[in-house]
């Protein structure tokens, strides 16, 4: 039975509407697998009990038997700990919140479990999602099923490796500054950073990341990312942000690729340092794109580097919040944590200034590629994973890495609120996955999506797992 779990969610759901295997069962084998990846993956930082979950996944049979089955009717689903699940504590990988027990759930999962999806626990992440590792004091380090030494990515990285490890089949994940794109890359899964708005935020958890952190889908394929992206999205009265429902289905449009696309390409948005190996691949994808019907175009320019500007915003947030605990608790929070969002405190008006100016570059650099082009495909991460607790590399091949590191590719396009979304592109030199970006313009999650279709099924890019 488990291996159903290396599956793609869509088969999943059509083996159960052939009758090939139950809801039950399906559940016994996630809780196996989480059991038998405990100290190796450590993907799940709580699971619900197994009586209450074999009971739920027991009334999802009853449904489909008697026809009334809803579109995602018994999927087990890993939620990230920075969201809300009623009854069970959101720590968001923190020690002086490792007792903050959520009376409700969030906008996202209430509309996962109305569609049928069962939560079966909480997936690990740092510490308020703020790094690309995921390792916290609460809960540790977890690990990455294509090499146990590597990090899993983040902050959604408990996530990922649920997902790439045959785990679960379905997870939740957020992206503030890279935080779907970087672990679904790093995993070779499928990961969406969806238009600012498309999936409502709330109700509000102490997690904002300003204006940057959107969730969305981290999968195996891209048809399981439409499935998500149907059910939770659309408009909700607490997110003054959401968007409207779109007047489509996003499995429906998976294959109407429009024709006389043209797509730009930047191997390094001219600041990131990129691993030799690393950009040959990633090159050699796009080369496949004209076979998609798809032209390509070099870029030469690129935005301002954005690495400085997201982490003082992002702390400056957090440091908001927080600093009322900070006097009792402080020795609670992680180091490199504390460090961060304490710099935030030397922020001034001039430094806003300064950040705000950027940003407006970004933004006019970025209409500038969307006007010319219909997307933008780049890197997604500049070099494999590093060691799964750290640190991040200073330097590639002798070049010395930009302040946005690992997140040279994602940061720009959480400050510009454009959707995007990373496909594998192949396997490094050390058999490591490596991801490539496709960027679409703002609110076009759905070409974005028939972009990354057409590459998936040119190429089975998301054929091979580790297990």
């Amino acid at each position: 039975m488990q291996e159903w779990l290396t599956r793609d969610l869509v088969e999943i759901l059509s083996g159960f509407n052939a009758s090939e295997f139950s809801a039950v069962e399906l559940m016994q084998a996630t809780l196996g697998r989480i059991d038998e990846t405990r100290d190796t993956l450590n993907a799940f930082t709580a699971v619900r009990s197994d009586s209450a979950l074999l009971e739920e996944a027991e009334a999802a049979d009853v449904r489909r038997r008697r026809g009334d089955s809803r579109p995602l009717e018994g999927i087990p689903l890993g939620v990230k700990d920075l969201e809300d699940v009623a009854g069970l504590v959101t720590s968001q990988g923190s020690v002086p919140f490792k007792d903050a027990l959520a009376d409700r759930d969030s906008i996202q999962v209430e509309r996962l479990r109305a569609a049928g999806a069962i939560v079966v626990g909480k997936t690990n992440t740092p510490e308020f999602g703020y790094t690309a590792l995921t390792k916290n004091l609460l809960f540790g380090t977890s690990r990455n099923p294509w090499g146990l030494d590597r990090t899993p990515g983040g902050s959604s990285g408990g996530s990922s490796a649920a997902i790439a490890g045959g785990v679960i089949p379905m997870v939740t994940a957020s992206d503030g500054g890279g935080s779907i794109r970087i672990p679904a890359s790093v995993t070779g899964c499928f990961g969406l950073k969806t238009s600012w708005g498309r999936i409502p935020n709330g109700p509000k958890s102490l997690w904002t990341m300003d204006d940057t952190g959107v969730w969305g889908p981290l999968t195996r394929s891209v048809a399981d990312a439409a499935l998500h992206l149907d059910v939770a999205s659309g408009v909700h009265p607490l997110d003054p942000n959401s968007l409207p429902q779109v007047s489509f289905s996003f499995q429906e449009i998976l294959e109407d690729l429009p024709s006389g696309l043209r797509a730009a390409f930047s191997p390094d948005l001219g600041y990131a340092r990129v691993q030799s190996d690393v950009a040959e691949a990633v090159e050699h994808a796009v080369g496949l794109f004209p076979d998609c019907g798809i032209a390509v175009e070099a870029l030469d320019a690129g935005p301002p580097e954005p690495g400085g500007d997201w982490g003082f915003a992002g702390a400056w947030e957090l440091l908001s919040q927080l600093q009322p605990l900070l006097p009792e608790h402080e020795e609670e929070f992680g180091r490199s944590f504390i460090r961060g969002i304490q710099a935030a405190a030397r922020m001034t008006p001039e430094h806003w200034r300064q950040m705000r100016q950027r940003r407006a570059e970004l933004n006019a650099w970025a209409a500038g590629v969307f006007d010319r082009f219909d997307i933008l495909l780049t890197p997604t991460v500049p070099y494999d994973p590093p060691a799964a607790g750290g640190p991040f590399l200073n330097e590639i091949e002798g070049h010395r890495q930009p302040t946005a590191n690992f997140g040279s590719f994602t940061m720009p396009f959480n400050l510009s609120w454009h959707p995007a979304a990373t496909v594998r592109a192949g396997l490094s030199k050390a058999g490591l996955p490596i991801g490539l970006q496709i960027v679409g313009p703002r609110h076009r999650d759905d070409l974005v999506l028939q972009v990354a279709r057409a590459f998936e099924r040119a190429t089975d890019c998301f054929k091979a797992w580790p297990v």
